[in-house]
């Protein structure tokens, strides 16, 4: 079962239990990986390639479906790591003109599984969005929303994950880290490359989650060693992990929007509009203004001051007025989550506040469990597995892990990022992303984001590319989208067409302009 509550901020943000962050992790209870299970990993690289046919938009397009792994080395030369990865390309068309898309998940700990099987593969899982899934059997259909038609696709396991598994002398700690998995990635990317003669092509990076964090810095890392990109999807950032230790209020303020959002879902205001998105815009207005003018004089606002800004708070957010006072108006996310739908013994999802669940005690402070994770994580699982086997006949002796705790509960979060002098303490990648755009101004850089998003709230987002220090005339190469969906936004199967046909227009635009 995926679970995704991780150690993210390392030791010295243990305590912040409450502000877990996101991730995609395995039950606590997986043992870690033995020696004998790490040297079944392949020492060679191999593929293994199937054609199938998929209709998009009408139309019929070819494919090979090309399962297999890549050896990166290690400075000297000696295989590092063993590295797997899907690609399907379209069999028709000149590969300099055909753009290529490279997509991974986060965690960090995660494989690429699940927007493997959710979002732009060839084929999908069928889901009860945003209901629980039931169990077996389950449903893959072909995907008529596949971006094949745009676009070549190769998904990468992070090491440690899936399939891919260190190799000879390496250890998991050569890559479980900001910086060691971008190292990583950028071995594995430039390997493929090279493999399949794709240096002339256009291309992309696709990251969900944590896998926005490793965009930002890896487009710059890849840039430096002189692969220039087209573009970089972000879906559901966190760009900066220090946003939510204590003492900073910015991640209360980030959060409000989300929290507007699901309680106008849930029915929760007295006085709903009939719009989400021109609510949304006067709810940022209040955030940003008001409130954050009240958090910013902490312990020292007015009690009248308080009061107002409580109210106005609750009228947005559908909590009391009184709750949030007694939470010094700074409600945490998990609280929220409980809070909004206690009069009714439900809870709401983290990485999708549409999502509801049950808990055995209705008076306790947090949810038990996530029910966004719950509810899907056996669809996907399965039809992983499914798939892999019956339709891309790859078979190994490894055991497919669609996360590794191990991974998250030794990440190693220290960043040297772009521009600063020492490295930081944890991830804060915005600024790597500032310098790839100013480094190459033909980058275009496209951020997708759910309004009930509780992992990586929208609010936040804006804020961090806002600060990326970009020149009037680089601005317009960062663009937003929004969707009535979670942090997995191909959950809702509307919101996945509208997508599709957003990014239709993106490759279009940023590879014939």
């Amino acid at each position: 079962m995926r679970r995704l509550w991780v150690l993210l901020l390392g030791s010295g943000l243990a305590l912040l239990s409450s502000f877990t962050l996101p991730a995609k992790d395995a039950p606590a209870d997986q043992p870690a990986a033995s020696k004998d299970e790490e040297a079944q990993a392949p020492s060679t690289e191999s593929a293994v390639r199937t054609k199938h046919s998929v209709s998009i938009g009408g139309r019929p397009v070819a494919y090979t479906a090309t399962a297999g792994t890549l050896v990166i080395r290690d400075e000297k030369g000696q295989p590092q790591a063993s590295v797997f990865y899907v690609a399907y390309t379209v069999d028709t068309g000149k590969p300099e003109k055909r753009p290529v898309t490279f997509l991974y998940n986060g965690g960090p700990g995660s494989s690429s599984m699940w927007l493997h099987m959710g979002s732009f593969g060839p084929e999908r899982i069928v889901t009860d969005s945003p209901a629980a899934t039931g169990p077996a059997p389950y449903k893959r259909v072909p995907n008529n929303d596949s971006l094949l038609d745009k676009t070549d696709l190769v998904f990468i396991d992070a090491v440690g994950a899936g399939y891919s598994r260190p190799l000879g002398k390496a250890e998991g700690k050569d890559f479980w880290g900001v910086d060691q998995d971008i190292s990583a990635f950028s071995r594995a990317i430039q390997r493929y490359v090279s493999l399949n003669n794709r240096w002339n092509s256009p291309k992309f990076l696709f990251g969900e989650s944590y896998g926005t964090t490793r965009s930002a810095a890896l487009v710059d890392a890849l840039q430096d060693k002189g692969m220039a990109f087209n573009g970089v999807v972000l879906m559901s950032s966190i760009l900066n992990y220090g946003v939510r230790l204590p003492g900073y209020d910015e991640m209360y303020i980030g959060y409000v929007p989300s929290y507007a959002a699901a309680a106008w879902y849930h029915h929760k205001l007295a006085h709903a509009p009939a719009d989400l998105k021109t609510y949304l815009d006067e709810v940022r207005a209040f955030a940003r203004g008001p409130y954050a003018t009240a958090l910013a004089k902490g312990q020292n606002v007015p009690a009248a001051e308080a009061d107002a800004v409580a109210r106005q708070l609750a009228a947005y957010t559908g909590l009391g007025a009184d709750y949030i006072k007694q939470a010094n108006l700074r409600v945490e996310p998990a609280r929220f989550r409980k809070e909004l739908l206690r009069d009714e013994r439900r809870t709401i999802g983290r990485f999708d506040a549409r999502f509801e669940g049950v808990d055995e005690d209705a008076a306790g402070e947090t949810p038990d469990y996530d029910a966004s994770d719950a509810g899907i994580s056996g669809a996907f699982i399965t039809a992983f597995h499914d798939y892999i086997t019956t339709q891309l006949n790859y078979h190994s002796a490894l055991d497919y892990r669609p996360t590794f705790d191990e991974i998250g509960k030794n990440w190693d979060w220290k960043h040297q990022a772009a521009g600063v002098r020492r490295p930081l303490p944890t991830a804060y990648v915005a600024g790597d992303l500032g310098h790839a755009i100013r480094t190459n101004p033909h980058l275009k850089v496209l951020s997708v984001n759910g309004y009930y998003d509780f992992a990586t709230p929208f609010f936040i987002t804006e804020y961090d590319l806002a600060h990326m220090n970009l020149d009037a005339s680089l601005r317009d190469n960062v663009r937003f989208l929004y969707y009535p969906s979670g942090h997995m936004i191909y959950l809702n199967t509307d919101a996945l067409k509208q997508l599709k046909a957003d990014l239709a227009r993106y490759y279009d635009d940023t590879t014939h302009s």
